[in-house]
C-alpha cells in the first residue's frame, strides 16, 4: 500500500506548525507546567491544533494522539502520533534543539514519520520516511553508515535518568571504553545523525512514544534497526529505545 498522499498531508501539516513556531521562537509567550512540570507553551497547542486542523482536513474519519490535546481511539485503523514541539524546554530557553514530529500508525504498526527541526542550523531541516520507500533529509536519499565495530562506533545518549538508576548502568560503563566516541545530540538530532550516517548508535531510557514515532520509521527506512532498550517492539507503551545502524552488537 501507498501511504504517499498520507505523507503528503503529514509534511504540509509539520511545515504549517513550523511557520508558527518559528515567528514565536526567542519571542514572548505563555508557558505552564503540566502535571509531570514539564513545560507547555501556547506555542505547543497552537502547532498542534493547526497539524490536527491540516491532517483532518485531508482524513476526516482518522483519530489523533497528541502530546498536548490528548487521545482518540488509540485502537483506531489509522491513528496520528503527533508532538507539535518535541523539545519544548529547548523552545523555551531559546536554543534550537526541537522538532515537530508526526507519524502514521496504520493498524497498529507504525508507517510514516515526518521530523522537521524548523530553527536548526538557521535554515532548519526536514527528515522524513514512507514504508518501503527509503528516508530523505531534506530532499536528499540518506543511510546508516556501514560501520561494523565498536572500536570504530559512535554513540550518542539522550535522557538516561532511568538507566542511570538501574543495574544497567554499569554495562553501559563496560560499553563506554570500547566505542570509538560518545555524545549527547539528544532529542531529534541524534535520530536524524544516525539515519544519514553520521553517529552509529542511540540510546535513551525516558521518553514516550510521541518523542519517537516519527524517527523510528525513518531511521528503518535508512536501514537501522530501533527497539525499546531491552529489545522489545516500539508500541505506545515504549518509554526506551536502542537504535543502531543494524551492524553492531551494542547491548
Amino acid at each position: 500500500m501507498s501511504y504517499a498522499p498520507h505523507l503528503h498531508a503529514a509534511r504540509s501539516a509539520a511545515e504549517a506548525a513550523s511557520a508558527l513556531i518559528r515567528k514565536a521562537y526567542r519571542g514572548q509567550f505563555d508557558v505552564q507546567l503540566k502535571a509531570d512540570a514539564s513545560p507547555v507553551t501556547e506555542v505547543d497547542i497552537a502547532a498542534e491544533k493547526v497539524i490536527r486542523q491540516t491532517l483532518s482536513a485531508a482524513f476526516p474519519d482518522h483519530a489523533f494522539y497528541g502530546e498536548e490535546l490528548g487521545r482518540g481511539d488509540t485502537d483506531a485503523e489509522y491513528l496520528w502520533l503527533i508532538d507539535p514541539i518535541d523539545g519544548t524546554k529547548a523552545f523555551v530557553r531559546g536554543y534550537p534543539m526541537f522538532s515537530v514530529q508526526i507519524a502514521l500508525m496504520h493498524r497498529g504498526e507504525l508507517v510514516l514519520g515526518v521530523s522537521c527541526a524548523p530553527c536548526w542550523n538557521g535554515t532548519g531541516e526536514t527528515a522524513w520516511a514512507e514504508k518501503g520507500q527509503g528516508a530523505w533529509l531534506d530532499g536528499e536519499r540518506i543511510h546508516v553508515s556501514e560501520i561494523d565495530t565498536l572500536a570504530k562506533a559512535t554513540l550518542s545518549t539522550g535522557n538516561i535518568a532511568t538507566l542511570a538508576a538501574s543495574a544497567d548502568w554499569a554495562k553501559l560503563g563496560a560499553l563506554i571504553p570500547r566505542l570509538h566516541r560518545i555524545r549527547g545530540y539528544g532529542d531529534f538530532l541524534h535520530y536524524h545523525l544516525l539515519a544519514s550516517g553520521r553517529v552509529d548508535a542511540v540510546i535513551e531510557s525516558d521518553l514516550n512514544i510521541l518523542d519517537i514515532a516519527a524517527l523510528t520509521v525513518i531511521v528503518r527506512e535508512a536501514g537501522g534497526t530501533l527497539t525499546e532498550l531491552g529489545g522489545g517492539a516500539i508500541g505506545l507503551d515504549t518509554t526506551s529505545v536502542l537504535a543502531t545502524n543494524g551492524r553492531l552488537g551494542v547491548w
